[in-house]
Parts: structure tokens; C-alpha cells; sequence
């Protein structure tokens, strides 16, 4: 695996203009990204080309142009804001004396620092290999192919076959751990959807504050800071709202300008969370001048990875910073569009809760439900899941239970009990319809 740089290394950071000047934003963003890593930029060359030079990418006086910067500076490492091929950047490091990181190899970095869950750790790992598979270079002289004549014959395998062989296997085993994960979160899954429960995600730029917002929104702790990739692994909880059932709210991790094709295809587990939601909440640095292409980009890998058609309610976070009031404005049909909020402060964040009771609440209603006693299992379920609005027991031993739900999601919890519908009165009525419910289905009697 590709050594990672460690705290406190000087980098000197290159980024080039292909056919136009180098962007000040994304300069400033590289930049974050290096000392996201623990690199301290000493240095920072610009420059512009027409095309990438075949031998150096960045042509050979700007390498020269770079070894001298890291000599004088003391640098040990040198960051390129490019994807560059093997050949590139084995010739760059040769030339420069010092390690080369591309804008990938740096990502990945970052992406193994911070991840936290076993399949995280896992994903980062099969991306860094197959990162680290195109760039096997030279096998040991010693071990060279097998040659002819008498005292010359080799082992028949040069060394860089045999990591390229280990490289495969190690890449095919945890393809196999990850597919076996896959199919738990799977699992878990299908039974979520047994029992319909409206899924949000959170998605967004990197450092636009998704987990701020998601710690104001469901009180959970999760972590938080200043710094691009700051939350890798997904974190989901239940977000209960009155007259609304219950919402499981996902904190994603964030996207990248050139976001490595590595991690797109590696960390399924954070993607499939935002392609199998209900709403997306796009949120988006309102004090970023830059936010408009930042939002077409993420809206540019929502498509790329199957999640383009799912409706999105663009929250403009950070609201303090540009000091602007909280505002809800409706699109299309008064539906909420895009909500002016501050996850840090809370300014704005009960607009955003009312606008998903809002969106969720237009599929609940109340009913009255009549359970036996027999039904003690499907009478504490509805409680678990914070349906119950009253209760009146019957002479019987029996209870009638006043609901806000769907009626598509009291259907699934019945299934789930093994229970079916004996009458419905006035189902699906939002002013109140009435639901008996009697014996077990003959499913859950055998």
C-alpha cells in the first residue's frame, strides 16, 4: 500500500491551468485538502499548458521548477492537484527526489485516516489497492525472470509478478467481505422496507456542514469539524416529528470536485443510503461564492451513481456567516424548495422540520384502530414506532387506539404481526377512518 504522509510533513503543492488560468477556488481547496491530510504547504507553483506533457504532466521545466522549490524548502513530499498516470508520477519522483502524491493518492489518504467502521476500513483499503495495482513498478534484480544456461535459471517469477498476485488476491478477498456486508445492510434494509419508514439523506459538498445539520436535527453526537471529509461513514437515526411517522434521516459523506472513480465505485455503503432515499436534503455552504458549481457537481455524482430522480429540498446552510434570516421558499406547487438555515446556531432548523412534516405528513391520518386482545404484539409495535395518539381499553380486554400513520405503512406492520384486515369502514380517510383488525393470517398460525 502507498505510504501515507503523517502529520506535520512539508508538501510543496503544483497545480497547472490546462488551456486557462489555475482557479483561485480550487487552488484554495487543494490546499484544504493537503492539510486535511497532516501535509504543511511550504510552497506553491502554478503554471498552464495547452495539454499535459506526456513524460512529466506538468513539462519538464515546471518539474525542474519543483525540485528546486522542495530543495530550498526542506519538503518531503509533493502534491499534484491531477490525476497522473504511473509513468508520470514514477518519472516526477525520480526527477524531484521526493514522494509524489496525485489528487487521488491524496484522497485516499484522507479517506484511510478518517474512516471508523469495519466496511469503511475495508472500502478505503480495496480503493487504495486498486489504486496502488496500476503503479507496480520494477521487480528485484536478484529475482529476475528465468534465464537460459546453467547456473542462471531464476525463480521464473520477477517480484513485481508476485505483488501484482498478492495485490489480486488481497482485492478479491475483500470484494468477497464487502459483498457479504452488502448483502447484511441488505437484509436490513428489506426489513425496513416490510414496514414503509420515509427515508432522508443528507448530501452535499464536503465541509457544507451535513453533520452539524444532522447532530441539530436528531441530537445525535455525531462529529463534527472544519475539514473536508470530516464524516465518512454513514450514521442513521430515526427522526420523529408530531403528526408524521417516524423518518430515518442518513448523514452521507460528502462530495469532491473530481471525486476518485476508486471511491465512487468502492464506498457503496454511503452511496446506496442516498440512492435509496425518499428526499434528498442537498445542503449547500451559503457562504461559499462557488456554491453554484459546487451544486451542479454533486448533482453531476447523484446522477452518476442512480440517485438523479429522487426529489431534493436544497437547504443553503451557514446562514450566520453571510447574516441573512431564515426563509423557506416554495417551488412548484408550493411544495418547499430551498430552506435558508443555520445548523450551528439553529436558526431556521424548525422550518426545516416543519417542511418535512410537510412533505411526509401528506401520506399520514388518523384512524381508529380496534385490537383484540390477542394483539398485544401489533399494539406494542405501534407504540415502538410513536403512532399511538390514544388508547381506550374494552370491556372485553381489548383496546381501541386512535393512529396517525399511513395507511399503506398499517398494512405492513399487520404483515409483519401476521394479522389481516377483518374491516376497514372508512379507510384512508384523513379526517378518520376506522380499522378492525382480528386473526392471525394463516401464514403466521402455521
Amino acid at each position: 500500500m502507498f505510504e501515507r504522509p503523517e502529520r506535520g510533513e512539508r508538501a510543496v503543492l503544483v497545480r497547472i491551468g490546462l488551456g486557462s488560468p489555475v482557479d483561485a477556488d480550487e487552488l484554495a481547496e487543494f490546499e484544504a485538502l493537503a492539510r486535511s491530510a497532516g501535509a504543511e504547504p511550504v510552497a506553491t507553483l502554478t503554471g498552464s499548458r495547452r495539454t499535459p506533457d506526456p513524460r512529466y504532466f506538468i513539462g519538464s521545466g515546471k518539474a525542474e521548477e519543483v525540485r528546486l522549490s522542495a530543495l530550498a524548502h526542506g519538503a518531503d513530499l509533493v502534491l499534484v492537484d491531477h490525476d497522473l498516470s504511473p509513468s508520470q508520477e514514477r518519472n516526477l519522483e525520480k526527477l524531484v527526489g521526493r514522494r509524489v502524491l496525485d489528487r487521488t493518492g491524496l484522497i485516499l489518504d484522507i479517506f484511510a485516516q478518517r474512516a471508523r467502521s469495519a466496511e469503511g476500513k475495508l472500502e478505503v483499503e480495496l480503493a487504495q489497492l486498486r489504486h496502488l495495482s496500476t503503479r507496480l513498478v520494477r521487480g528485484w534484480t536478484h529475482l529476475e525472470r528465468q534465464k537460459g544456461g546453467i547456473g542462471l535459471r531464476g525463480p521464473g517469477e520477477t517480484q513485481l509478478e508476485t505483488d501484482r498476485r498478492l495485490v489480486g488476491k488481497r482485492i478479491r478477498t475483500l470484494e468477497s467481505r464487502l459483498e457479504k456486508l452488502a448483502r447484511q445492510r441488505d437484509t436490513g434494509r428489506s426489513v425496513r422496507k416490510r414496514v414503509p419508514v420515509p427515508a432522508v439523506a443528507l448530501v452535499g459538498y464536503t465541509n457544507a456542514g451535513k453533520s452539524t445539520l444532522f447532530r441539530a436535527l436528531t441530537g445525535h453526537d455525531a462529529y463534527v469539524a472544519d475539514q473536508l471529509f470530516a464524516t465518512l461513514d454513514p450514521t442513521v437515526r430515526r427522526l420523529r416529528l408530531p403528526h408524521t411517522p417516524d423518518i430515518v434521516l442518513a448523514d452521507t459523506v460528502g462530495f469532491v470536485r473530481d471525486l476518485p472513480h476508486e471511491l465512487v465505485a468502492a464506498f457503496r455503503s454511503t452511496l446506496m443510503e442516498a440512492r435509496d432515499a425518499d428526499l434528498l436534503l442537498h445542503v449547500v455552504d451559503a457562504s461559499d461564492p462557488d456554491r453554484e458549481r459546487h451544486m451542479a457537481q454533486v448533482d453531476e455524482v447523484l446522477a452518476g451513481i442512480g440517485a438523479g430522480a429522487i426529489p431534493q429540498l436544497r437547504v443553503c446552510n451557514k446562514i450566520d456567516r453571510i447574516g441573512r434570516a431564515p426563509e423557506l421558499v416554495r417551488g412548484a406547487g408550493g411544495r418547499p424548495a430551498t430552506l435558508w438555515l443555520s445548523g450551528a446556531t439553529g436558526a431556521g432548523v424548525p422550518l426545516l422540520r416543519d417542511s418535512l412534516q410537510e412533505v411526509f405528513g401528506q401520506a399520514a391520518m388518523r384512524l381508529t384502530v380496534r385490537l383484540p386482545a390477542t394483539q398485544g404484539r401489533l399494539r406494542a409495535r405501534l407504540y415502538d414506532l410513536g403512532l399511538v395518539r390514544a388508547e381506550t381499553a374494552d370491556a372485553d380486554g381489548g383496546s381501541e387506539m386512535t393512529v396517525e400513520s399511513s395507511h399503506q405503512q398499517l398494512e405492513a406492520l399487520c404483515r409483519e404481526a401476521g394479522v389481516e384486515f377483518t374491516r376497514a369502514v372508512s379507510p384512508c380517510l384523513p379526517a378518520g377512518g376506522f380499522v378492525e383488525f382480528g386473526r392471525e393470517s394463516a401464514s403466521s398460525a402455521a
